[in-house]
């Protein structure tokens, strides 16, 4: 093969390889950061009786590790979406659950269903957790909050059969200091932490089962 062609191919080919799109960049992941209550709930829980804590339950949107968000007004408030470039580490049941668990713990004992004896059993569903932009496209400017919405079921385990004991919506929101994953994952950060506080509270005035 003359020398000229040789050459030409062999730039044919650098160019080819040069145009091959390169590897996708992969999601940043996200999770809640440290436990503001995390040291602390290593201490001596005081004298509340023994609460079982069920794992968390989630709507079927929050059942994978993508970071959902919508938009306010008309029908985008109820069409949701999910960043392709961001994720959380595991899902939001389990990052709400840890979360629930050491904050329920600076109070009372906590164990899981079946581990001990413990009169009172708490069920929770994650009914919301997602960023919502003020409006759609969202741009660097754009408002936006984290909300977290969680329903919460006492029930009493002393008897032969469970007796419902009370029931109550708990819903959080907190501004994003940004318009992207970021500012959301912080937004539902505080929002997560104000809704666990408003039922740790309500826990500590709920019936006690006899």
């Amino acid at each position: 093969m003359p020398a000229i062609l040789r050459f030409g191919w062999i730039f044919l080919l650098l160019v080819g390889c040069a145009a091959l799109p390169g590897p996708a960049p992969r999601p940043s992941t996200f999770d809640l950061g440290p436990s503001p209550t995390g040291a602390a709930a290593t201490a001596k829980p005081q004298a509340e009786p023994p609460l079982a804590l069920a794992t968390p339950d989630a709507a079927p949107a929050y059942e994978t590790t993508a970071m959902r968000y919508r938009y306010d007004g008309g029908a985008a408030a109820y069409e949701l979406h999910a960043y392709a470039q961001a994720r959380w580490s595991t899902t939001p049941a389990q990052l709400v659950g840890v979360r629930l668990r050491e904050r329920l713990a600076l109070d009372r004992p906590v164990v899981a269903p079946g581990e001990a004896s413990a009169p009172r059993l708490l069920r929770v569903q994650i009914e919301d957790f997602s960023q919502v932009f003020a409006a759609a496209p969202a741009g660097p400017g754009t408002a936006s909050r984290g909300v977290v919405r969680l329903r919460a079921t006492l029930t009493d385990t002393t008897g032969p059969r469970p007796k419902l004991l009370a029931q109550r919506l708990f819903e959080a929101e907190r501004p994003a200091p940004s318009a992207d994953a970021a500012g959301g994952v912080q937004a539902l950060t505080a929002a997560t932490d104000a809704a666990l506080e408003s039922l740790a509270q309500w826990l500590r005035e709920a019936p006690v089962a006899p």
